[in-house]
């Protein structure tokens, strides 16, 4: 892992990301530590995620990797109070995991798998906010949801994929109304980047990587770190400081219409 260090944009702070030890949760974690805040990746396997906490902690960042099942309000709760012990404070809530499935066709053909995705997203959003609220509100910090383009344009091939996306979206504008007054800033990150669960959609549909390229203005799929981390890095930190409410779609130009 690289060692090379930002212009410490989030010194002194802590984020805790879901999903951290992969993908787009590894890549902001990354990119925030880099820029001086302590991380800790909530992670719902500790093998997964404390080979990369640890891999952090040896390029020289202050990391910590906490067992999370976003599922279980109880855990996210001890995620939040593992980060208070540990570093005394909470200035970046990152929701970023997402569990469960639903295959890619109309809606009548559903299955159960849908479940999964209103747990870790609708249910998972929620009780995070209330778990995460009153350490935000004493540090003035901010919430970020990761969300999808799909929930902001509907989609027909992944209908309640779009669906549970949609409602983190309405959440955050709620939020930023109502916490507001505590200082406390709320946003998402619309974004689309190269992680595990594309590799593993690309070998299932050997199409979707050119068809994602050709509607992509910059001709690239985003990386995690570098495309997707420096995004979250300016919402928790002080040069976002008047932003709020907002969803940023971070995809190389893919959803002009957005």
């Amino acid at each position: 892992m690289s060692t090379d260090r930002g212009i410490g944009l989030l010194e002194g702070r802590v984020a805790l990301i879901t999903g951290g030890a992969a993908g787009i949760g590894l890549g902001i974690a990354t990119a925030m530590a880099r820029e001086g805040a302590a991380v800790v990746l909530a992670a719902r396997r500790i093998e997964n995620g404390e080979p990369a906490a640890e891999a952090l902690r040896d390029a020289g960042h202050r990391a910590l990797c906490v067992r999370c099942d976003v599922t279980s309000r109880s855990d996210l709760e001890s995620a939040v109070a593992t980060t208070i012990d540990r570093f005394d404070r909470l200035d970046c809530f990152v929701h970023n995991a997402v569990g469960g499935s639903a295959a890619p066709g109309p809606l009548e053909e559903v299955d159960d798998g849908w479940l999964g995705l209103l747990a870790t997203t609708v249910r998972a959003s929620f009780d995070a906010a209330q778990v995460a609220h009153p350490h935000l509100a004493a540090a003035g910090g901010s919430f970020l949801l990761l969300t999808s383009a799909a929930g902001m344009e509907g989609s027909a091939n992944l209908p309640v994929y779009a669906m549970v996306k949609a409602s983190q979206r309405a959440l955050a504008k709620s939020l930023s109304r109502e916490w507001g007054p505590d200082g406390i800033r709320v946003n998402c990150i619309a974004p689309v980047a190269r992680t595990p669960a594309m590799e593993r959609a690309y070998r299932a549909n050997p199409e979707l990587e050119e068809r994602l390229l050709g509607r992509t203005p910059l001709r690239r799929i985003g990386d995690p770190t570098g495309d997707i981390g420096p995004v979250a890095v300016f919402l928790a930190g002080d040069l976002a400081r008047f932003v709020t409410g907002q969803t940023i779609v971070v995809d190389g130009g893919g959803f002009l219409g957005l």
